[in-house]
């Protein structure tokens, strides 16, 4: 059993580790010692994605079965050395919120150890917190939407941003669904982001038809269709980060894919649900598929690119 805490010394910095076999997955054994390992064995491929953002906590100190709460102001008792960055709300009252920023390894165990497994980032950086550096589209598949239908429009949606000149990126959700980035440029607004993911959401609606959704009331929506969100994109609306762990059985992380992933997976015959093919990326898959084929969302893959062209395309194109 372990014990109930350990005292250690990680980089510059001594923190005290305390609960590490507090069970967090029930039906897996899966600790909180297990989550805090699962993070550091990843901490290279995690941090650039944590660098520079307001972080997110989604805590669940009594397991995932247990109630859980988002985290956005400064926990109570936070180490000195923790990075942080303090931002007025996004309504534009005079309230402010003081944020972690992950930057290094003793924040994200610092994190992991307040059962924090979920990390959800803003899409934007600092110094330049009202410039986004990617749009999000996230592709929610219906409870009936089978793992054939998500993935066929996941690759349409890739080929519309094709045909304005532009390459995305696809990870897993962790849940059920994709998510799909733009990597820009500096110097983008939030407006400029979201009217564009809006041009293509619609575009894609138009012509992808019963398989796609645009609708935000989940009961309105057809349960055998994708939900196309392009909402999430705006100051202060947050992504699950690339390697986050979710809080589901059998702790499943939110996993970068090669294109040609979805393409087999779009071929695939039968009633397959996307839980049950995704659920193969777990704390235990994903830091050997990180070892063996890298972080898919790095180097030269992460290409900033520009949305003038992309518009002007689109509008000779789309309209």
């Amino acid at each position: 059993m372990a014990p109930p805490r350990v005292v250690t010394r990680i980089g510059a910095r001594t923190l005290s580790l305390s609960n590490l076999g507090k069970v967090l997955w029930p039906k897996d054994g899966y600790t909180k010692g297990d989550l805090i390992e699962y993070y550091r064995s990843i901490v290279r491929y995690l941090l650039p994605h944590l660098r520079g953002r307001p972080l997110t906590l989604q805590r669940y100190p009594d397991g995932i079965e247990g109630p859980t709460f988002f985290e956005k102001q400064l926990p109570r008792g936070i180490p000195d050395w923790v990075e942080r960055v303090t931002v007025p709300t996004p309504s534009g009252s005079s309230r402010e919120t003081t944020f972690i920023v992950c930057n290094d390894e003793p924040t994200l165990a610092y994190c992991a150890n307040l059962a924090s497994i979920v990390l959800h980032i803003w899409t934007s950086r600092l110094p330049k917190l009202e410039e986004p550096d990617f749009v999000i589209f996230d592709l929610d598949p219906g409870e009936r939407c089978p793992l054939r239908t998500l993935a066929t429009v996941t690759l349409a949606v890739r080929d519309l941003l094709a045909e304005a000149g532009l390459r995305p990126l696809v990870k897993t959700t962790g849940g059920f669904g994709l998510h799909l980035v733009l990597p820009l440029r500096n110097g983008y607004t939030y407006d400029t982001a979201k009217i564009f993911a809006e041009i293509v959401a619609r575009e894609a609606a138009t012509r992808l038809g019963k398989d796609v959704t645009l609708e935000r009331t989940l009961s309105k929506r057809p349960q055998t269709a994708v939900y196309l969100d392009y909402v999430q994109v705006g100051l202060g609306k947050t992504i699950v980060t690339p390697y986050s762990v979710r809080a589901r059985d059998g702790a499943p992380v939110s996993t970068p894919l090669h294109w040609e992933e979805v393409e087999a997976l779009a071929r695939r015959r039968g009633r397959v649900m996307p839980a049950d093919e995704f659920a193969k990326h777990t704390i235990r898959t994903v830091p050997a598929r990180l070892a063996r084929e890298g972080d898919l969302w790095s180097g030269r893959r992460w290409t900033k690119q520009r949305l003038e062209p992309a518009i002007a395309k689109a509008r000779r194109l789309w309209s």
